[in-house]
């Protein structure tokens, strides 16, 4: 089976038979029929698949009322089975009837036809019970085979496990199973092909005291487990991976690894070397591997392909076993700087400006995974910390920073945000950044230490700026309070960026997008696609840049906030007021071609009700 679908395979045309063909034995194709047509559809339904046979002449009207009456006797049979069974067709021409009568093509599939990647995107057991068999990628669509194509339900549930749009070819049962067998024999192979044979990836790890280091490379060949787990870091590593996830299914093992926002599954060992896969972790993350009860998190520093990278390892006892999931720090990421998260210029000068600042709490906002932690770090490392007193408190300390004091949060011990932030108010700090305000008394703590003095950097979970403000009243801070200490709030979201390597302008727009184009007043402008290569995996996405929205303020909107207002009242006023908004910032990056419309209706979709509508047209 090939690792990638350069070639498209071909598309078999239904060709017309002569009647003998026609008459074939059944057992002659050896192709098991799906059942697709009701026996009250098809008496009900004169333009059905069997009239397609008929007027292709490859049956007769007399065979049509043997099959009649074969269903009579045999209640539940649909007509084209019994056509089958009475030996009038055989299965294969009576599906080519099916694909033709839901305008589909017919193809036939071999394992030498499918594309290993799109293969691992569903399980196998799933594919083997739905009788379908994701083949390759065609322009930025998934093809997909399918022997019961009537099924509505199960199209739509296909194009949302592959979170892809979809192109279907009805494909025998027999070919879809046969494939479905040899290509998961030859996934195997491949793994252990890896396993068997990876050398030149290296993860040197280094315990947590700095004391002593392990090269996995010298003992790389002493047991495939270790192999494996140094294979699988490192590969994370290299495609860029922020996460990796490992879960135990009851048949079979599932590896994904989070890329650019979005999970791909990945090579995976035998279900049977889960335990001593997750136990090398535990070893690695210094964790417990007798326990398998309880959560456990631990983390691995690391030497990957000559860079440094933390991994934060977290283990949950799920039905089948330990799942875990690796967290993979990068520290690049967090020296690109603030003018490379893809700020615009302006708002990039009046969030410098602002985190500049001598006082005042400056917050960021976005939901998990929206790039606010390697904001306020790109923001620290601007400040002069040789004459300032820069200290943080974080659950956990993501990237150690140098010349700059960080303090982890140990809840177990009474070392609360709360605890480590008054303690810190005892330290002469110019600079405090607060990884997360969770509750009242650390918000509380936050504008105290703005009020009397110092620069507070923290972040929100909230959908964009306004809702920041009545978050902070929500959890108990009196307006008058977030009003004199909140200097401004900036609100982000990571979008996908349009692989440059084969950007193309897009020709057709579908309804959908024009629809939420013209609700946002931006009808006209052109749009790009990214129509799949070797380089972003046939996504048509390669990397990610940041979206955002800052809210700045001035007198009118500190006065508002000491009414209490509601959230629609305070977003609409601040809007008028000409915040740049998300989804305006969002569109602006589609009109320059950075990334597309659907990227912005995925990632701010409950941004505010008229996106809502627009996403729903």
């Amino acid at each position: 089976m090939r690792r990638s679908a350069k070639t498209k395979p071909a598309v078999s045309n239904v060709p017309a038979p002569r009647e003998s063909e026609a008459a074939q034995s059944a057992q002659d194709q050896q192709v098991e029929f799906a059942e697709l047509w009701r026996p009250d559809e098809a008496d009900t339904t004169p333009s059905g698949p069997h009239q397609w046979l008929l007027e292709h002449h490859l049956v007769t009207p007399d065979q049509i009322e043997q099959a009649r009456q074969r269903q009579a006797a045999k209640p539940g049979l649909s007509i084209l089975e019994a056509l089958v069974q009475i030996n009038a067709t055989d299965s294969v021409t009576a599906l080519k009837a099916v694909a033709e009568y839901f305008n589909l093509p017919f193809m036939r599939v071999a394992a030498e036809d499918i594309d290993n990647e799109v293969f691992t995107m569903l399980p196998v057991e799933y594919l083997k019970s739905k009788l379908v068999i994701p083949i390759s990628r065609q322009n930025g669509q998934i093809l997909v085979g399918i022997a019961e194509p009537a099924d509505i339900f199960l199209i739509d549930d296909i194009k949302r496990r592959l979170g892809h749009s979809i192109q279907l070819t009805v494909t025998p049962a027999d070919d879809i199973l046969r494939a479905i067998e040899e290509s998961s024999a030859s996934a195997s192979e491949q793994v252990e092909e890896i396993i068997r044979d990876i050398a030149e990836d290296t993860v040197e790890v280094v315990d947590s005291t700095d004391q002593e280091v392990t090269d996995l490379e010298k003992i790389a060949g002493e047991s495939p487990v270790i192999r494996y787990a140094n294979y699988l870091i490192s590969s994370a590593v290299r495609d860029g991976a922020s996460d990796i996830h490992i879960e135990p299914g009851e048949k079979r093992l599932r590896v994904r690894c989070r890329i650019d926002g979005m999970l791909f599954e990945q090579h995976a060992p035998p279900l049977q070397m889960h335990a001593a896969v997750i136990s090398r972790l535990k070893i690695m993350a210094n964790l417990d591997i007798a326990e398998r009860r309880l959560p456990q998190d631990g983390r691995i520093r690391a030497m990957v392909q000559g860079r440094g990278v933390d991994l934060r390892v977290s283990t949950l006892p799920v039905a089948h076993g330990e799942k875990c999931v690796i967290r993979i720090l990068d520290n690049r990421s967090i020296t690109i700087g603030l003018e490379n998260l893809g700020m615009e210029r302006d708002m990039l000068e009046d969030f410098k400006r602002q985190i500049l600042g001598p006082h005042g709490i400056v917050l960021v906002t976005g939901p998990t995974g929206s790039g606010k932690s390697t904001t306020l770090y790109s923001a620290l490392q601007i400040m002069d910390s040789g004459r300032l007193n820069i200290s943080t408190v974080e659950d956990p300390v993501e990237y150690e920073l140098p010349t700059i004091n960080q303090v982890n949060v140990h809840d177990s011990i009474g070392m609360t945000f709360s605890a480590a932030l008054r303690s810190l108010l005892r330290q002469d700090p110019d600079i405090i950044m607060i990884g997360e305000i969770r509750d009242e008394e650390t918000a509380r703590i936050a504008v105290q230490a703005s009020l009397t003095g110092h620069l507070v950097l923290s972040t929100l979970h909230t959908n964009d700026a306004p809702s920041s403000i009545t978050r902070l009243i929500n959890i108990g801070v009196e307006p008058y309070l977030i009003s004199a200490a909140v200097n401004a709030v900036l609100a982000q979201r990571l979008v996908r960026s349009i692989c440059e390597n084969c950007k193309q302008p897009m020709e057709e727009v579908g309804p959908n997008i024009t629809a939420y184009l013209q609700t946002s007043g931006a009808g006209g402008i052109k749009l790009y696609y990214g129509a799949g290569c070797e380089k972003c995996r046939q996504t048509g996405y390669k990397g990610r840049t940041g979206i955002y929205e800052l809210l700045e303020m001035d007198d009118e909107i500190r006065n508002l906030i000491t009414t209490s207002p509601a959230l629609s009242e305070l977003r609409r006023d601040i809007e008028k007021k000409g915040m740049h908004t998300l989804r305006q910032d969002g569109l602006a990056k589609v009109a320059a071609g950075l990334t597309t419309v659907e990227e912005i209706m995925r990632t701010t979709q409950h941004h505010s009700g008229e996106t809502e509508r627009a996403h729903t047209a």
